[in-house]
C-alpha cells in the first residue's frame, strides 16, 4: 500500500483521530486538574502583617566568577528595608575574577561593610556539588540564626522583599518561602524561551500544590529562598543533599516534611543575567534537564514522547485534518492548540508580552525537547552537569 493511500485509509484516520482526542483530553487535564498552574496567581503580597518581633536573618550568596552581578546583588541585600538584624555572607567559591573585591566595594558604597563577610571557599570535597558546598560553608559561618536567606549572586532584590518574605514565613508558620524571580526577557531568544521556561516549571511544580501542606509535591526557586535554620537542621542539613545539581527543588523536598513551604512569582526580585544567544539558554537547560529525569533513559523517552504529543502533534493533526476535510481530526487539534495558547497568556502578561506571542509556545517547546535530548547525550559522553568549569556526571 502506498504511503498516501495508507494515511487516507479510514482505519488509520480513525486511529489518528483517537490520538488527537486523547491529546485534547491531556490538555483539558492540564487546564482543570493540575493546580491551575498556568494562572500565575501565586504572588507575594505587597503588604503583609508584620510579626511580633523581627528575627535575625543571614543572607548567604555563593559566588563563583560573578563579577558582572555581585555588586548590584550585594547592594540590594544590604539596602533592604528590614527592621531586624541582617548580615550577608558571600562565599567566594575560588573565583578567578574580582568577585570578592567587588562585593566589598558594594558593601562600602552603602555604608554596610560591617554587615558583610566574604569567605574564601575551601576546595570542593568529593561527592559535593559546588553550589551546595558553598552554601554549606555560608551556613556554618552564619552561626545560630533563626532564618537563612539563600540567593544567587546575579539577583537584584527590591528593598522590601526580605521584610515580606519574613512576614510571610512567620505569619503562616512556613519553613521555606521562595520566589521565582523575574528573569531577563529582552532579546529575541529570551522572549521565545524564558516565559516558556517558567511555564514548564510551573507545569512540573504547580505552585498551588507546592504551597499546600497536605500535598507531597515540593518545589522552590533557587534565586530567592528564605528558610528556617531549625527546620534545615532537623532535616539533616545540606549534607543530606550534597550532590544535588537541582539544589532548590531538592532543598524543598528536604524541608517540606518539616513544615509548610511556599513558592510564588515576583517582579520585585530580578535576575541580572542576560541570555542574548540561543546557545547560552541551551547550555543552562542541558546542564540539568537529564538530572530532572533522574538520568533514566525511560524517563527521557516518556518526556520526549509527551512533549511531541502535546506541542507538535496538534499542529500536524490540524494541518492534515484541514487538508483532508476530516472534522473529527482538525476540531480536537484546533481546540487543543487554542487551549494551550489560552493557558500561556497569563505568563505572557507577566513578562509584558502581547497575547499573540502565545504562538511561540510551540517552537519553544520543540527547542526545549531538543535541549533535553542533548542533556542526555552530554551525560553519556561524560559532559553532563557542566557548570562554572566543573563537570558532575
Amino acid at each position: 500500500m502506498a504511503y498516501p493511500e495508507l494515511i487516507a485509509d479510514p482505519i488509520v484516520l480513525r486511529l489518528l483521530g483517537l490520538l488527537t482526542w486523547a491529546v485534547l483530553l491531556a490538555w483539558l487535564v492540564l487546564y482543570f486538574g493540575r493546580g491551575h498552574f498556568w494562572r500565575c496567581s501565586e504572588r507575594l503580597a505587597a503588604v503583609i502583617a508584620p510579626p511580633p518581633q523581627w528575627p535575625a536573618v543571614v543572607a548567604v550568596v555563593p559566588a563563583r566568577n560573578e563579577a558582572a552581578g555581585i555588586g548590584p546583588c550585594v547592594r540590594s541585600i544590604l539596602s533592604q528595608d528590614y527592621p531586624g538584624s541582617l548580615h550577608l555572607i558571600v562565599v567566594d567559591d575560588q573565583s578567578s575574577d574580582d568577585t570578592a573585591a567587588l562585593a566589598r566595594q558594594a558593601a562600602a558604597a552603602v555604608g554596610a561593610s560591617h554587615r558583610l563577610q566574604v569567605l574564601r571557599g575551601q576546595d570542593l570535597p568529593p561527592g559535593w556539588a559546588g553550589k551546595v558546598w558553598a552554601q554549606s560553608q555560608g551556613v556554618a559561618a552564619a552561626g545560630d540564626v533563626p532564618w537563612l536567606w539563600f540567593t544567587d549572586a546575579d539577583i537584584q532584590h527590591g528593598e522590601t522583599v526580605l521584610r515580606r518574605l519574613v512576614a510571610k514565613a512567620e505569619g503562616e508558620q512556613r519553613v521555606l518561602v521562595s520566589l521565582m524571580v523575574e528573569l531577563s526577557c529582552q532579546s529575541f531568544w529570551e522572549r521565545l524561551l524564558i516565559p516558556a521556561f517558567v511555564f514548564f516549571f510551573q507545569k512540573l511544580y504547580p505552585f498551588a500544590w507546592v504551597n499546600d501542606a497536605r500535598h507531597r509535591l515540593a518545589g522552590a526557586a533557587g534565586g530567592c529562598m528564605l528558610l528556617c535554620r531549625d527546620a534545615l537542621e532537623r532535616a539533616g542539613g545540606l549534607a543530606r543533599m550534597r550532590a544535588a545539581l537541582i539544589d532548590d527543588c531538592t532543598l524543598a523536598g528536604l524541608l517540606k516534611p518539616m513544615g509548610a513551604i511556599w513558592l510564588g512569582l515576583t517582579h520585585d526580585s530580578r535576575s541580572l543575567r542576560a541570555y542574548p544567544r540561543l546557545d547560552e539558554i541551551w547550555s543552562m537547560v542541558a546542564r540539568s534537564a537529564y538530572v530532572q529525569l533522574e538520568q533514566k533513559p525511560s524517563r527521557l523517552l516518556l518526556a520526549v514522547t509527551g512533549m511531541t504529543l502535546l506541542y507538535l502533534w496538534p499542529l500536524l493533526a490540524l494541518l492534515y485534518g484541514v487538508l483532508t476535510q476530516v472534522w473529527w481530526l482538525w476540531l480536537p487539534a484546533a481546540v487543543a492548540l487554542l487551549l494551550a495558547w489560552r493557558m500561556y497568556v497569563p505568563m505572557l502578561r507577566f513578562y509584558s508580552l502581547p497575547w499573540w506571542w502565545g504562538a511561540s509556545l510551540f517552537p519553544a517547546a520543540w527547542l526545549y525537547t531538543l535541549m533535553t535530548v542533548d542533556s542526555g547525550r552530554r551525560h553519556y559522553l561524560g559532559r553532563g552537569g557542566a557548570w562554572k568549569g566543573r563537570h558532575y556526571s
